[in-house]
């Protein structure tokens, strides 16, 4: 079937057609692309947690680095 006789049929312009039909070509795998639910949650509860562990190491880290600094000055070696 042609594409006019198809644009006539449902009243809408060629041009919105052809639009349609880019988009469908750009961007149409993705809806066509599988991914669960569950996968993306698991997924960002693991990355929440590693943020919070990664959050918790600086802190110590911080803490360690700071202690360092006024030990060292106090046995003079700064």
């Amino acid at each position: 079937m042609p594409v006019s006789e198809l644009c006539d049929e449902y009243s809408i312009h060629p041009t919105l057609f052809y639009h349609w039909q880019k988009q469908l070509f750009e961007n149409g795998a993705a809806a066509f692309e599988y991914h669960p639910k569950g996968a993306q949650d698991a997924a960002t509860k693991k990355l929440t947690s590693i943020e919070e562990k990664l959050t918790r190491k600086n802190g110590v880290l911080s803490e360690l680095m700071e202690e360092y600094v006024k030990l060292k000055k106090a046995l003079g070696d700064a």
